[in-house]
C-alpha cells in the first residue's frame, strides 16, 4: 500500500474522494439539472520525510441528472518519485448525492442537508476481492461573509479497513477570491490522520474557478506535506424544465 514506504502509505490513508476541489470534503449541495461539473487537479505534489510522490490526473466527474440528485464519478494517479515504482491508481470511485433538506445553501432558510452513498474501487496494487462501501452525511450552513461544511462518513475501504472521517471547511464569501480551510481527523483501520488545509479559491465566472490548497497531515508518526491545485468547469448539456 506503500509507493515508497511512507508517502503512499499515507496516500492510502488519505482519502480525498467525495470532495469539491480543493478540500477532502464536500458541501451540501448537488450540481444543477442538466449541468456537468469537471473538477481538474492535472498535478499535486506529496511528501512525507524523505519520500515524495506525484498526484496527477486526479478529476471527478458531477453531474445533475435530477432535481436535488447529483452522480459523481471519480479517480486519480500517483507516481512516486524517489524510487520510480510503477503509477498506481486510488480514490477511485462512483457515488450517489441527494439534498436531503434545502437550506441556505440553496437560497432557503436553515441547514441545508445532503446523504452521499457509492462504490469504491481497489487500487491498482491490490487484489480484486471486494469493491468498497462509502455512505457519508453533509451539513452546510451559509452566513454572509462565511460558510462552514460539516462532513462525517463512515466506509469499508477497497483494502478490508474500516474508514472513519470526520471534518469541517470554512470558507469566506467574497465576490472572486475566497479563502478557505479544513480541519479533519480520518481513522483508516488502526491509523489515525488528523490534517489541516489553507488555501483559496478564485471566481473567474459563474462556470470556472481554480483553486490553490496547502495541507499538512500527521499518520503512523510521519508528517506529510502536499500542494494541491487545479479548477472546475461547469457547462449545461440540457436545460430543466
Amino acid at each position: 500500500m506503500r509507493a515508497v514506504a511512507i508517502v503512499a502509505g499515507v496516500l492510502g490513508v488519505s482519502t480525498s474522494a467525495h470532495a469539491y476541489r480543493p478540500f477532502d470534503g464536500t458541501d451540501a449541495d448537488v450540481a444543477e439539472t442538466g449541468k456537468i461539473e469537471l473538477e481538474i487537479a492535472p498535478f499535486g505534489y506529496l511528501r512525507a520525510q524523505h519520500d515524495s510522490a506525484l498526484v496527477f490526473a486526479n478529476g471527478v466527474f458531477n453531474f445533475g441528472f435530477l432535481p436535488r440528485w447529483e452522480l459523481v464519478v471519480q479517480g486519480a494517479g500517483v507516481y512516486g518519485l524517489d524510487q520510480a515504482p510503477p503509477p498506481r491508481f486510488q480514490d477511485g470511485g462512483v457515488f450517489l448525492k441527494h439534498v436531503l433538506r434545502e437550506g441556505t445553501l440553496q437560497g432557503e432558510r436553515g441547514i441545508s442537508l445532503a446523504l452521499e452513498c457509492g462504490v469504491l474501487f481497489p487500487t491498482t496494487d491490490e487484489p480484486f476481492i471486494d469493491a468498497g462501501l462509502h455512505a457519508s452525511l453533509i451539513a452546510s450552513y451559509a452566513w454572509p461573509r462565511v460558510v462552514l461544511h460539516v462532513n462525517g462518513w463512515i466506509e469499508r475501504s477497497s483494502d478490508g479497513h474500516p474508514d472513519v472521517f470526520l471534518g469541517t471547511i470554512i470558507e469566506g464569501r467574497t465576490p472572486r477570491i475566497r479563502p478557505v480551510a479544513e480541519l479533519f481527523v480520518d481513522r483508516h483501520g488502526d491509523i489515525v490522520e488528523p490534517s489541516v488545509l489553507v488555501g483559496t479559491i478564485f471566481t473567474v465566472n459563474e462556470h470556472l474557478t481554480f483553486d490553490a490548497g496547502t495541507r499538512l497531515a500527521w499518520a503512523s508518526g510521519a508528517p506529510l506535506y502536499e500542494l494541491r491545485a487545479g479548477l472546475t468547469w461547469s457547462f449545461a448539456v440540457f436545460h430543466a424544465k
